[in-house]
């Protein structure tokens, strides 16, 4: 098996490539690995370095494996010396590139310049309402940095991951901070957990929707089942009730007495104890039934 494989034998840090940069999961066979350290990490097919930030505890989930980085060693001076250059580099090329688009007047906007810590490419990543052609604009970039330049047109999403700034919750963009991998977000989920479907209150920077709306969109989903929906009848006391709105996180019910009286608010047990309307009414016929059956024995034989 490959030691490296082994996980028992890993220690976890917290690492980012770029000063300021976002921080990632990181694992290595090195356990005295100190905050502020340069280290190499393996990214594709070459290397490229990182800063230590902390160590981590072990991830609980199984496929760590898949997404934990893997720090090969510790960074020479050579390799420490690239790393603290690679902001200046990276604004050099970010701000020849602006230059460039706006002589040519391309549609695009320029998001930020990634370079390679050995100077083997450089990556402009770029927003657009539609294609672009850039190919004036790749051939002055080649001639200016003299290496491999590949240009790569990202979404809104993206483009706010990469800037970074402040949410409405007062704390760093998720996107910025935590998250690598964007899910799928609908209007469903705000509906789901009640929350007003005011754009402005549910929207991101990026101005779409909140990616914190994924969160707790599963658990307000499995405890809404077992309790009742709106508009459904219970017989409670017997009283018939309708209810008018549920409280997940309270566990309790809004409820409207059909006999008059306002509203009502049953607990978790009031409503659990409570009968479906249907299943109260279905009780009571056969209550009546039984009664009449009483009343009125059936001829027969006496024994």
């Amino acid at each position: 098996m490959d030691p490296l494989r082994q996980e028992g034998e890993f220690s976890f840090y917290r690492l980012c490539s770029r000063p300021m940069g976002q921080e990632h999961l990181a694992r290595s066979l090195l356990a005295d690995l100190t905050q502020g350290e340069i280290v190499m990490i393996r990214m594709e097919d070459r290397l490229e370095p990182a800063a230590i930030i902390g160590r981590t505890a072990k991830p609980e989930s199984s496929n760590a494996y898949d997404y934990a980085w893997e720090i090969t060693r510790r960074a020479n001076a050579e390799e420490k010396e690239r790393y603290s250059q690679l902001p200046a580099r990276e604004q050099a090329a970010a701000t020849f590139c602006k230059e460039r688009i706006w002589k040519l007047e391309l549609p695009m906007h320029l998001v930020r310049a990634e370079c390679y810590a050995n100077g083997s490419k450089v990556i402009f990543y770029f927003t657009a309402e539609n294609r672009v052609d850039f190919r004036d604009l790749v051939k002055d970039l080649v001639q200016e940095f003299r290496t491999r330049v590949e240009m790569r047109q990202i979404g809104v999403r993206h483009e706010t991951q990469m800037t970074g700034g402040i949410g409405a919750c007062g704390r760093e963009l998720c996107c910025a901070s935590f998250l690598h991998n964007f899910e799928s977000v609908s209007i469903k989920m705000a509906k789901t957990q009640d929350l007003p479907l005011n754009p402005a209150k549910i929207s991101g920077v990026c101005n779409r929707l909140l990616c914190c709306l994924t969160y707790e969109f599963a658990s307000y989903r499995a405890i809404k089942r077992e309790m009742p929906r709106p508009g459904q009848q219970l017989s409670h006391a017997d009283k018939m009730y309708r209810v008018t709105r549920v409280f997940p996180m309270q566990g309790t019910v809004l409820a409207v007495s059909d006999e008059g009286g306002g509203e009502v608010t049953l607990t978790e047990e009031q409503w659990k104890e409570a009968e479906p309307a249907a299943r109260a009414e279905e009780a009571r016929k056969k209550g009546k039934e039984k009664d009449s059956a009483k009343s009125f024995p059936r001829k027969g034989k006496k024994g």
